[in-house]
């Protein structure tokens, strides 16, 4: 199967794929927020005029190789339509775009669409929010590639500087939703690092896909392993400083889960700072820190640069864990039902896009490698997007717990066990004095009545229970049945 891929972002139409397959994509019917949509003959244009994103401010001084600029809308793209409706139609094709070809859409596209009438979007027009890191594909892919068209949205996808702002801008309503670390939803929910605020998560945006990057010096030192970064440690001398990305967040307790399984208290035998993803390997080049947790492509991009290198991959610490998800605020969900069910249902379907085929996630790798979104080589991205791993120390794999975006809705269901999970660790950390009402929590932030609804009808199965156990990287089972005992019974703990 042959087709265009995904219009460019870096300036210049260069091929994705081999000539013999190029990569597939959903045409950019519709605009959304300023994004170009490609014309039948191939050409870029803007129905509205471009919107400026965020530029991210480093920690230390800009990135100078790499500094921030606005997409580039005059390149030319490749494109053959024609070519692509078959797998665009087979797999998630939007109505809007196959009508606008003077075709009919098939039965399954006409049903799953959203309902003009009394279903129909109360607030068309959204602002969603994202940090550049691998895991915001379904969200730019839903905005610019015409699934938010789809279900009657206007997507426009706001990149933030930090996740701190991303919390702050759901609290106020700048951003109707916004691509979000997990524990920070819980975070918010019980004013943890930060104000109270009633939160909802609406679905899981991916599982898997983040690591624990250590620097090069310390593999000059003959550290390559937690066991003998422990040693290290016991040694004595100058604390070593590692970063995380927010103090509730997924890294912060990835990172913490890890050190203190190789018998590291986080908080008196190294130094702990928070520091905005793309701002890490900036960071550890100029050595302000000795290790860091962070989602793809900056863990990647370390090897890449020859900076660092892969201590253990978060997928195994948790394999198939949750990771981020799509948040907003109580009021937004209760305001504006449908809004969030049709918002679900774009994702899900850009979802399962991106995992059809590995053409479709070179395409999406192309897509979001540029400067508006996560400004980062696509073949950076593509790699461990794929999962095609190797760490820096001379090994590589095939990584059989890869990010995941959808695998027929189960990385996407919002299981109460997950967000459940990151409270237990909160407990353990001291960042909660006392146990909080586990359950009660999870079932007020986690949205699984309207993420089924949508699920359903786009024929993704919903599990029959909100809760699912796993075993991790110290042999622990969760399964969320018994959650204050599961956060006591940790020997290192705050």
């Amino acid at each position: 199967m042959t087709g265009p891929p995904l219009p460019p972002t870096t300036g210049g139409a260069e091929k994705l794929a081999s000539p013999l397959q190029k990569p597939c994509q959903i045409p950019a019917q519709h605009t959304n927020g300023g994004e170009p949509r490609i014309t039948d003959n191939g050409v870029r244009q803007n129905s509205l005029p471009h919107r400026a994103f965020w530029r991210t401010p480093f920690f230390i001084a800009h990135d100078k190789e790499h500094p921030m600029s606005e997409r580039d809308s005059k390149k030319p793209v490749d494109n053959s339509r024609r070519n692509f409706l078959k797998q665009s139609i087979a797999i998630a094709g939007t109505v809007g775009g196959i009508a606008a070809l003077g075709l009919s859409a098939p039965g399954f596209l006409r049903s799953a669409a959203y309902a003009a009438g009394s279903d129909a979007p109360e607030k068309a027009a959204l602002k969603i929010g994202f940090i550049p890191l691998t895991d915001c594909a379904s969200v730019v892919v839903a905005a610019t590639q015409g699934f938010a068209a789809k279900y009657g949205l206007s997507i426009t996808p706001s990149k933030e500087a930090s996740w701190a702002g991303v919390r702050d801008k759901l609290n106020t309503g700048e951003l109707d939703a916004s691509h979000v670390l997990y524990g920070m939803m819980y975070g918010s929910q019980l004013g943890v690092a930060g104000p109270q605020k009633d939160m909802a998560v609406l679905m899981g945006l991916n599982q898997n896909g983040q690591a624990i990057t250590l620097s090069k010096q310390l593999k000059e030192a003959g550290v390559t392993t937690g066991e003998q970064l422990a040693a290290h440690i016991r040694k004595g001398g100058t604390p070593l400083t590692f970063a995380q990305t927010f103090p509730t967040g997924t890294h912060a307790m990835w990172l913490y889960y890890w050190l203190a399984h190789h018998g590291i208290t986080p908080f008196t035998d190294v130094k702990t700072i928070t520091v905005p993803p793309p701002q890490m390997v900036a960071n550890m080049r100029v050595g302000n820190m000795d290790g860091f947790c962070v989602g793809e492509p900056w863990g990647a991009r370390a090897i890449h640069d020859k900076i660092g290198f892969t201590a253990v991959t978060t997928q195994q610490i948790w394999a198939d864990h949750p990771e981020k998800v799509l948040g907003c605020s109580r009021e937004f969900v209760e305001q504006n039902p449908n809004t969030a069910r049709a918002l679900v249902m774009a994702l899900l379907d850009a979802s399962r896009f991106i995992e059809a085929s590995a053409e479709n996630k070179k395409a999406t790798a192309k897509l979001i490698s540029g400067k508006a979104y996560v400004n980062a080589p696509a073949e950076v991205i593509e790699q461990r997007f794929l999962g095609h791993y190797e760490d820096g120390l001379g090994n590589s794999w095939q990584d059989q717990h890869a990010m995941a975006f959808c695998k027929d809705g189960s990385v996407n269901f919002p299981y109460h066990s997950d967000g459940m999970w990151f409270l237990t660790q909160f407990k353990r950390w001291g960042l909660l004095k006392d146990d909080p009402d586990y359950a009660a929590v999870a079932a007020q932030v986690n949205q699984t009545k309207l993420y089924s609804e949508a699920a359903n009808a786009l024929g993704l199965a919903v599990p029959s229970s909100p809760l699912r156990a796993s075993t991790l990287i110290d042999g622990k089972v969760w399964d969320g049945s018994n959650p204050a005992a599961y956060a006591a019974s940790f020997a290192i703990k705050a």
